[in-house]
């Protein structure tokens, strides 16, 4: 498997914790829409695209199997986000 496209759009509102959302290519054939990059007490992390269940609770849609799967989307949507920061 292999990321081939990462697009990043940052959100700046003042005091809010969602800092952007990503959008991943994965083989030039499957999108995942609407990752969060979200600003925590310990720094940045992502959050995949989730929906709200009948009792409360919130469900990802998708998201990484495994942690080592989940590092290759931090990273790579961390270094657009910061791409765009450097760009600026």
């Amino acid at each position: 498997m292999e990321i081939t496209s990462v697009n990043v759009h940052k959100i700046e509102k003042e005091g809010k914790r969602i800092k952007g959302l990503a959008t991943v290519v994965i083989d030039n054939s499957f999108a995942i829409h609407d990752i969060r990059i979200i600003e925590g007490d310990n720094g940045l992390f992502i959050a995949m695209p989730s929906r709200k269940t009948p009792t409360g609770d919130y469900r990802d849609i998708a998201h990484p199997i495994n942690p080592d799967v989940r590092k290759m989307f931090e990273d790579a949507i961390f270094e657009e986000y910061n791409k765009e920061d450097a760009e600026n």
